[in-house]
């Protein structure tokens, strides 16, 4: 049974663009595949207006949500890496402070879904 008073700082979201829907695929299969996530949004559609190298940019972009457990961030990102095509891919990990107690409990233990 869930604990309501359980709090969530032990999951996080991690976003991470991609520039294309069959990267952000790779990337979002590996991490739910290796247990470093156990979901992973693809929204796609986005544009990315941004500094780079001294010049203004616009592409467009996939933007990957995943929810993963805050003690896997390290391997998470080190999978990331390793996938991603991007010299400096973004990776930016959000700590959640609530959520739906059972979405919270699969996230930290996707395998034992009831």
């Amino acid at each position: 049974m869930t604990d309501p008073a359980r709090p969530a700082d032990d999951i996080q979201l991690v976003f991470c663009t991609a520039p294309d829907a069959d990267t952000g695929r790779r990337i979002a299969s590996a991490l739910v595949e290796y247990r470093l996530a156990a979901c992973v949004n693809l929204l796609t559609g986005i544009e990315s207006i941004y500094r780079w190298k001294g010049a203004v940019q616009s592409d467009s972009e996939v933007l990957l949500m995943i929810k993963a457990r805050v003690a896997d961030y390290a391997l998470l990102e080190t999978r990331i890496r390793a996938l991603h095509p991007y010299e400096l891919p973004e990776i930016i990990a959000v700590p959640l402070s609530a959520g739906l107690p059972a979405y919270l409990d699969w996230v930290r233990n996707p395998d034992e879904a009831k």
